[in-house]
């Protein structure tokens, strides 16, 4: 059987056949190949522990579905088993990232096929959770197991339920400043083309990385520029990727013009004073896990300057996982915990207060990110 798929009775441990993608196999320090990470069959969230353990960790229930703004979903071990998760887990929107110059067509091919293996699976991805939390030696699973089991039994009443309560799927795609050097007019017409899908709802992820540099400065600066000309010309969000480049990109994006879309300022994780002038552009700022990293107390000092009617939730899944699961992959539905963090960040118990600032959050992102297709992409 192979790792993507889930029988009845399973174990909430299935190891994942070996396929070289984001840690299913990792190379130690002689270069020997490690087996692979367990691939869980839930939706429980863990923290790595020595020797190949790990421990369950407790989730925030939160009042209000989140939503993932930035994740990059193709390359995720299992697509449609995240997904399941996201649903299990009260993320019902994502947002999947693509680079022009990489096979865009595994997400504008893949979706569909994704979304069908995840209510498939959704039945069995829900028993199997709460199997994990009822053997679970921890305090707060027993209330935790009884609310998951209240909150996601109509998901998996009929195999309609079971399509109807996963995350909706929209695209990004652009190309990254890694991928600047590859840019010319045969890869900008197929960025033109792609953009073109309905599916489509931003542009990006691009920008400025001197970080790597690995394009060219000059180069990532004039890649930029064409792009940010494409958000003009296509009316949707250009989505930034910034790395020890800020003061380069505001310069040319104030030289351009911030797109009429809007701009989004994707995994900010800097301080207020770096933050200040894109605010006062009217910029969305997109918070994921470095929020919750113990030594981030500029980033935390950002969140609360930045107005609530601006601020969004991503994971750049597979990367930056929150705590206290770093260490480990992260996938979508961890946006859960970088929400209950911005809350807490701002001041909201849970409760009626909280429950209006996720409702805030979670229509930021609709109403960026989840539009009626542009007047160039109709007419397209």
């Amino acid at each position: 059987m192979s790792g993507n798929q889930l029988r009845s009775g399973e174990t909430t441990c299935t190891v994942c056949e070996a396929d070289g993608r984001d840690g299913a196999v990792e190379d130690d320090a002689s270069g020997e190949k490690k087996p692979p990470r367990p691939e869980f069959f839930d939706a429980c969230f863990r923290q790595k522990r020595k020797k190949g353990k790990y421990r369950l960790v407790e989730p925030p229930l939160l009042e209000s579905p989140v939503v993932d703004t930035h994740a990059h979903v193709v390359t995720l071990r299992n697509p449609a088993l995240e997904l399941a998760r996201c649903a299990l887990s009260g993320v019902d929107f994502v947002v999947c990232m693509e680079d022009v110059k990489e096979p865009w067509e595994r997400t504008y091919e893949g979706m569909d096929a994704w979304r069908a293996e995840a209510a498939r699976l959704l039945p069995g991805v829900r028993e199997n959770t709460l199997a994990a939390l009822e053997e679970a030696d921890a305090a707060w699973a027993v209330h935790y197991r009884d609310e998951f089991a209240h909150r996601t039994a109509e998901m998996v009443e009929s195999p309609d339920a079971c399509m109807q309560a996963l995350p909706h799927l929209r695209i990004a795609i652009g190309c990254h400043p890694h991928n600047a050097s590859y840019y010319n007019d045969a890869l900008e017409r197929t960025l033109v083309s792609c953009l073109k899908d309905p599916r489509v709802c931003g542009l990006g992820e691009v920008g400025l990385d001197y970080h790597y540099d690995f394009s060219p400065r000059d180069v990532q600066r004039e890649v930029f520029r064409r792009q940010i000309r494409l958000a003009h010309e296509t009316g949707l969000p250009l989505i930034l990727h910034l790395r020890e480049a800020h003061d380069d990109a505001l310069q040319i994006m104030r030289e351009e013009g911030f797109p009429a879309g809007g701009t989004l300022l994707h995994c900010f994780n800097l301080d207020r004073e770096t933050l200040a002038p894109w605010l006062e552009e009217d910029c969305y700022v997109a918070i994921g896990g470095p929020v919750t990293f113990k030594t981030f107390d500029d980033l935390r000092a950002a969140v609360r300057e930045v107005p609530a009617d601006r601020l969004l939730t991503e994971t750049d899944s597979p990367y930056m996982t929150p705590e206290p699961m770093r260490g480990s992959l992260c996938g979508p539905a961890h946006t859960v915990f970088t929400a209950a963090r911005l809350a807490e960040e701002r001041g909201f118990a849970p409760g009626d207060a909280r429950t209006a600032f996720l409702k805030r959050l979670h229509d930021n992102a609709r109403a960026l990110l989840d539009r009626e297709p542009t007047t160039w992409q109709c007419g397209a």
